[in-house]
């Protein structure tokens, strides 16, 4: 293994992430701070708890999931679709670095990113609601597993992408919806039986159930399955990138 190569791409991104700190901060602060004040208090004050739980709280996990998602896919598509767009990436096929080194650069930046994006959103959601974390440990831990898992997504995309609109393209059509029809501000069970059947279709389901657990104790789906689909997904994940290197698929031209 190349620590040498992985320390480089992976400080030249955190160095492009740190140049646009203020942007990078101040932008899902100020999301938040509107998440909470459209859903928080407008819809809060019709809402008074879910499941027990008071509802501004209620909606912290499904924000910090929606954040931590689309800023991971961003990170990492961009970071690997701009070399390839201006023709620098192949010099770095070209030196003696193997994919699994590049994956790691890249991969390990995004998700590094994502992962501060995530810790501000929860930070500043204290300054709005009384919250408390049942299990810290276990939000830790799948906070890192999502970072990882949708910096691997945001990977692939940034390889398959041919312009800049596809490279929006899943997240906002694709990845956007479906975190917002997950339950990330509402439970499943408010859904009539048969919409509660379609949602878990919904992998992101899954996700924000076993991050909101981590929380309130309290989810819509086991944490067992929803550890099992966060695990599978990243599985497929690195799967298809060991394919994408093993074939040359997008990036031999």
């Amino acid at each position: 293994m190349n620590f040498q190569a992985i320390s480089a791409i992976y400080t030249f991104e955190m160095a492009r992430f740190f140049r646009t700190l203020l942007q990078s901060f101040l932008s899902p602060v100020l999301s938040t701070c509107l998440y909470f004040v459209v859903f928080g208090t407008a819809i809060g004050s019709r809402i008074e708890n879910v499941d027990g739980v008071d509802y501004g709280a209620f909606i912290v996990p499904g924000l910090i999931m929606l954040s931590v998602m689309t800023q991971s896919i961003a990170n990492a598509s961009f970071g690997i679709y701009f070399p390839k767009f201006i023709g620098t990436v192949y010099e770095l096929f070209s030196a003696p670095v193997n994919f699994l080194e590049i994956v790691v650069g890249y991969v390990g930046a995004a998700a590094t990113k994502s992962l501060f994006i995530g810790l501000v959103i929860l930070g500043t959601a204290f300054l709005f609601v009384d919250l408390e974390i049942q299990h810290p440990i276990a939000m830790v831990c799948l906070l890192l597993l999502t970072c990882l898992s949708f910096s691997l997504l945001g990977f692939i995309i940034g390889i398959w992408a041919a312009n800049f609109e596809q490279l929006n393209l899943v997240p906002l059509l694709v990845v956007t919806p479906l975190v917002f029809l997950g339950g990330s501000f509402y439970s499943i069970s408010m859904l009539p039986p048969i919409w509660q059947t379609v949602t878990l279709f919904n992998p992101v389901v899954y996700l924000i159930s076993g991050f909101r657990w981590a929380f309130f104790g309290q989810a819509d789906v086991s944490i067992g399955f929803s550890l099992g689909a966060i695990s599978l997904f990243t599985l497929l994940c690195m799967a298809f990138i060991w394919w994408i290197f093993k074939t040359g698929w997008r990036i031999r031209t």
